[in-house]
């Protein structure tokens, strides 16, 4: 079953509660989507390591009730 976007957003908002997000389903279909996330939580962080938490904030519903997601992360100051 897909995740719906707005259950996607409360995850990563709850994660990132500081964050500026953007979530575009990118198929219309529930199971492709593309954020967008700047945040003060990446400060510091190369790219890998901003994706990790990003990641571990969907705890583990990538690759499952969410097939793809393409990730863009911003370090805000």
């Amino acid at each position: 079953m897909p995740m719906p976007m707005a259950e996607l957003e409360d995850a990563l908002r709850e994660a990132f509660p500081d964050a500026e997000i953007h979530v575009e389903d990118l198929a219309g279909d529930g199971d492709h989507y593309r954020a967008r996330i700047t945040s003060a939580a990446f400060s510091g962080l190369n790219r890998i390591k901003q994706h990790q938490l990003v990641y571990g904030a969907l705890k583990g519903k990538v690759g499952g009730e969410l097939h793809a997601l393409a990730l863009e992360t911003v370090a805000r100051d």
